[in-house]
C-alpha cells in the first residue's frame, strides 16, 4: 500500500443527508443502510471507526442517533468512483518529460484533483488532455498518473507516473522513502539554531476534520519527521529550507505550527495574524501589504530526487520560487535592511 506523500490526503464527501423533521431517534449505522444502497452495517460501522462519518460537522461513532434536521455527510480519501473526468486545455508548466514520467511545476491556486466543490480546472484535468492514456492507481481510483500531490496553496514540483510500471515503481520510492523532496518555507519568528529536527505523530484534528495535529503518543497518528534549517533571517520572519523524511499530509504546516512558528499566510494553521512583531500601525499594515502579495501559505515544493523508473538512475529537478514568494521575501529584505539603517528598534 502506498503511504501518503506530503499534504497529498484530502477528503471527499461521497453522501450527503439532512435528517428530516419527524424522523424519530435511529442509529446511524441503520440509517445509513437505508439510505445508501449496497451498504451493509459492517461496513459502515468501519467508516465511523475511522472518523469519516460526520453529524453536522464533527465525526460520530456509529451509535450515534440522529435528529431532525442533523446533517450527516461521509466523506472518504478517494473521490467518489463514479465521477466522470474530463480532459481540459489548461497550461501548465512542464519542466521535464520522457517517456515514463513528468515534471510539473504546479502554480499556487490549482487543485491536483478533482473533488467535491472542485470538478474541473485540476491539474488532472490538464494532465488528461496533454496525455491520452494515463494511467490508474491501484484498485482502480480515479486518480490518473498521480503518486503524490501537494495542497491546492502550496506551488512546486509533483512527479507524474506515464504508465503503470513507472507509477508502481515512484510509488513504491514514496513508501520506501527514497524520494527526496525539499521545501522552501517562510515561518513566522526567528530560530535560536541553524537547523533542527521535528517529530511526532500526525493526525486530524478531533475539533476540526480539515486541520491536522501532532500528537506525542504513537497511537495517536501517524509517525512524521520534518527536517529544518535556516536559509535567510528577517527577525520577524524566516525562510527555511524543509526536507521530509515522511510525506503526510499538511506535515510541514502542521509540524511548524507545533513549534510555535507556522507559515507566514496560513490561514489554517495561524498564520494570517501577525506571531511576532511591534505594535506600530507602520509594521501592520507592512505585514497586511505582504498578505495581498502572497494571499496562499508562503510554501513551495523546490526539489524533488527520484530514481528513474526505466535507467534506475538518480534524478533530481529544480525550480525557482514563484513571483508572489520571491517579491514577499524581497520586501522583507527591504523592511529589515530599512530598519537596521535607520537605528530602528527591533523587538
Amino acid at each position: 500500500m502506498q503511504e501518503e506523500p506530503e499534504e497529498e490526503q484530502e477528503l471527499y464527501e461521497h453522501h450527503r443527508f439532512m435528517v428530516d423533521g419527524g424522523q424519530g431517534l435511529l442509529r446511524i449505522d441503520k440509517y445509513l443502510m437505508l439510505k445508501v444502497a449496497n451498504a451493509s452495517r459492517t461496513k459502515i460501522q468501519a467508516v465511523a471507526d475511522a472518523g469519516n462519518i460526520l453529524v453536522n460537522d464533527k465525526p460520530v461513532k456509529s451509535s450515534y442517533k440522529v435528529k431532525p434536521h442533523d446533517v450527516v455527510q461521509v466523506v472518504m480519501p478517494n473521490p467518489p468512483r463514479d465521477t466522470e473526468l474530463i480532459s481540459q486545455n489548461i497550461p501548465i508548466n512542464i519542466i521535464f518529460e520522457d517517456n515514463d514520467f513528468l515534471i510539473v511545476n504546479k502554480e499556487a491556486g490549482m487543485v491536483v484533483h478533482p473533488a467535491y466543490g472542485n470538478y474541473d480546472g485540476t491539474l488532472v484535468n490538464a494532465l488528461l488532455y496533454h496525455l491520452q492514456n494515463l494511467p490508474t492507481a491501484t484498485g482502480g481510483e480515479i486518480r490518473p498518473g498521480l503518486v503524490h500531490r501537494i495542497d491546492k496553496d502550496t506551488s512546486g514540483l509533483l512527479v507524474i507516473g506515464k504508465t503503470e510500471l513507472a507509477m508502481a515503481h515512484l510509488s513504491k520510492q514514496f513508501f520506501d522513502h527514497s524520494i527526496s523532496r525539499k521545501y522552501q518555507a517562510l515561518v513566522w519568528g526567528d530560530f535560536e539554531e541553524e537547523s533542527g529536527t521535528i517529530g511526532g505523530y500526525i493526525n486530524r484534528s478531533n475539533h476540526d476534520r480539515k486541520v491536522m495535529t501532532i500528537f506525542k503518543d504513537a497511537d495517536k497518528g501517524k509517525e512524521a519527521i520534518t527536517h529544518w534549517r535556516v536559509l535567510e533571517r528577517f527577525h520577524y520572519v524566516t525562510l527555511i529550507e524543509c526536507e521530509l523524511e515522511t510525506g503526510r499530509t499538511h506535515q510541514i504546516r502542521a509540524h511548524m505550527q507545533s513549534i510555535g512558528h507556522p507559515l507566514f499566510g496560513d490561514p489554517t494553521y495561524g498564520g494570517t495574524r501577525i506571531v511576532k512583531g511591534t505594535t506600530f500601525a507602520r509594521f501592520s499594515q507592512f505585514v497586511e501589504n505582504c498578505f495581498t502579495l502572497l494571499p496562499r501559505q508562503a510554501l513551495h515544493a523546490k526539489t524533488l530526487g527520484i530514481t528513474h523508473p526505466t535507467t534506475a538512475e538518480r534524478v533530481e529537478f529544480d525550480s525557482e520560487l514563484p513571483l508572489d514568494f520571491t517579491t514577499v521575501l524581497e520586501k522583507w529584505r527591504k523592511y529589515v535592511k530599512g530598519n537596521v539603517a535607520n537605528s530602528a528598534v527591533i523587538d
